[in-house]
């Protein structure tokens, strides 16, 4: 008994040596950390009093912190940053869908502002900002150098007043001057049409009214076509959809899968991640669906394109999408201020991260440039077409009834009046195409 105590009691000391050499070094490593947080903070301290005392111009001390605060986010990724009482109160109102300024989703690379869409129906859209412009200069200013709420600033300012941005385009030799004027932005987050038997369906971004306005569109579209039966699909047009809520993503995605995860998203702990399934119903009542994507499309319009590619419920159309799969979490802090964060990254329901990669479509399809009508092209002659019904003394079809005769007129008018519009959308053109095909596959009643 005494040598079983004796081995346990040397069991316990050798336990208790090898716990203290092992747990040792680590609390002074910690303790070194630690150390270390405190010396850079006292370096902290003692710039801050220096800029105070020494810097040519009286500076604010509040300013200053604000600085230091932002440029503490802003070097963790493009996304994280500090907002200001006022700017969360601007983003707040951005939000609801109303905001003022230029129209577009900006983001930072290389030390300059780019463009990652411009929204449908603003002054920026409408003076011919496309994504993927980088802005150099704001009324011959620099942003070089600048922090992308800075930069932003600068291109903030009353309604009714100019700004002049310059350019640096893609395919384009020399930058570039394009003047605009400031404007309250009011959104129209999604507008929807019938063109032939097709309901389409333009959301510009993810706010809080996306899924409701979008689920009325429907309701009123297919009352509009008389009924789910005379439609053939669904066209989700979500081109320079720079993003916005990941709740309204989540939502617009359900409201056409019936089962299935739609996002999971993973944090920096294991603990800290999420999925997300959908819920019975489809608004679209099964029809096919197309999913048009480019360059601007970003954030929340890939999560809706990543996720209803995956169950292979929608066929994706157009170029490769923005690229933005990270997660920003707003944190309210004392003062009215707020802090946005980059908390996790999202990945589609194959577990696929979209960030710096994007969503890739099933069938890419580029926008062609549009061509300057010249006046060489507009005294061109266009060449008659003639067919056998324009022959003198041709025969009558004999086959079909006045109503078939009629019935086969209007078939043919519509398919012309879609083949107008490639001129005007050839992407949106080739959408509805898409859908005529599949609907022409589908069983007979």
């Amino acid at each position: 008994m005494k040598k079983f105590l004796m081995a346990a009691l040397g069991g316990t000391v050798a336990g208790v040596i090898a716990t203290t050499q092992i747990a040792a070094p680590l609390l002074a490593q910690e303790a070194a950390k630690t150390e270390n947080v405190y010396e850079q903070l006292d370096l902290f301290g003692d710039i801050f009093e220096r800029i105070r005392a020494q810097y040519v111009e009286e500076v604010e001390s509040s300013e200053l912190i604000e600085a230091a605060i932002n440029g503490m986010l802003t070097s963790l990724d493009p996304h994280s940053s500090y907002l200001s009482p006022k700017d969360a109160l601007k983003m707040r109102e951005q939000t609801r869908g109303e905001f003022g300024g230029l129209g577009i989703e900006v983001t930072q690379e290389d030390g300059f502002v780019k463009v990652v869409s411009p929204i449908d129906g603003t002054p920026a859209d409408e003076a011919g900002v496309e994504a993927g412009d980088f802005i150099t200069h704001v009324d011959g200013e620099s942003l070089l150098g600048l922090g992308l709420d800075d930069a932003v600033e600068l291109m903030r300012g009353p309604v009714g007043s100019e700004i002049v941005i310059t350019v640096v385009r893609e395919g384009e030799q020399e930058p570039f001057d394009v003047s605009i004027v400031r404007d309250t932005i009011e959104l129209t987050v999604v507008r929807s049409r019938i063109e032939g038997d097709t309901v389409v369906l333009r959301l510009s971004t993810f706010n809080e009214q996306t899924y409701p306005k979008m689920k009325e569109a429907i309701e009123d579209q297919i009352e509009n076509a008389g009924g789910i039966e005379a439609v053939n699909g669904f066209v989700i047009d979500l081109r320079n959809n720079p993003g916005g809520l990941l709740n309204q993503a989540i939502a617009v995605s359900d409201a056409f899968l019936e089962e299935g995860e739609i996002v999971s998203t993973r944090g920096r702990d294991a603990g800290d991640g999420d999925r997300v399934n959908a819920t019975p119903g489809d608004l679209s009542m099964g029809k096919p669906l197309v999913v048009l994507i480019n360059g601007g499309s970003a954030s929340a319009s890939e999560i809706v394109a990543g996720a209803l590619q995956d169950h292979r419920r929608a066929v994706v159309i157009g170029t490769k999408s923005f690229g933005k799969g990270s997660v920003q979490t707003v944190m309210p802090l004392r003062g009215e201020g707020a802090m946005r964060l980059t908390t996790a990254r999202y990945y589609t329901p194959s577990g696929r991260s979209i960030q710096a990669l994007g969503v890739s479509p099933d069938i890419i399809v580029a926008q062609p440039p549009v061509k300057p009508e010249t006046e060489e092209e507009e005294d061109t002659p266009r060449r008659l077409l003639r067919s056998e019904a324009d022959l003198r003394g041709s025969l009558n079809n004999d086959s079909l009834t006045e109503d078939q005769i009629k019935q086969i007129e209007e078939d043919r008018a519509k398919a012309e009046k879609s083949a107008e519009l490639r001129d005007e959308d050839y992407q949106l053109a080739y959408a509805i195409d898409i859908l005529k095909g599949l609907s022409a596959l589908g069983p007979n009643d």
